[in-house]
């Protein structure tokens, strides 16, 4: 239970900075470029492309922060999952900014960002922490990535029935040792 708490811990804080890059971003993009005035869809797209940002930024705090004990060898199959859980989040807001926005008629700044930043935000949120602990960061899914004692370069230990197998700490991909 601690574990999980200190989990929920980090996973806030990594969110709470998604938060703010998100929100910074759709705001900026609604008042300027992106402005509803000029651009019909322009809440609608300042919201996809501050998410796009968002996720990314989400990845790294979670991938080496949040599940860093559970994280995987293989970066790439694990960011597409993130992606795609992360996308699935951002479908959720979406479709509280939508409704709001173009169907109840609720188009001020405030209405956009209570929609898509609040209440999508929250829905979203607990969806993609769901996915990501039984899904994406999984302990059952693939040996996690733990450190090794004095391998210079390595970051992880495996054996493959032909040696060891360690993982190097820039790439993240595999080196046999």
């Amino acid at each position: 239970m601690r574990r999980l708490i200190a989990q929920l811990a980090r996973f806030g804080v990594v969110g709470a900075v998604g938060f703010v890059v998100d929100t910074v971003i759709f705001n900026v993009l609604r008042a300027t470029v992106l402005a509803p005035e000029d651009v019909h869809a322009g809440p609608f797209i300042a919201k996809v492309i501050s998410t796009v940002v968002a996720i990314f930024v989400n990845w790294m705090g979670n991938r080496y922060w949040t599940f860093r004990d559970q994280r995987r060898a293989v970066a790439a199959r694990e960011g597409f999952e993130f992606v795609v859980v992360s996308l699935g989040g951002m479908v959720i807001s979406l479709g509280c900014l939508g409704l709001s926005h173009y169907v109840f008629g609720f188009t001020s700044a405030l209405a956009d960002n209570i929609s898509g930043n609040v209440i999508g935000l929250l829905l979203g949120t607990a969806f993609r922490f769901w996915l990501y602990r039984v899904w994406v960061y999984h302990p059952d899914r693939q040996a996690a990535v733990r450190p090794v004692a004095g391998g210079a370069g390595t970051t992880g230990t495996a054996t493959n029935g032909a040696g060891t197998i360690g993982t190097d700490a820039v790439t993240d991909e595999p080196v046999a040792r």
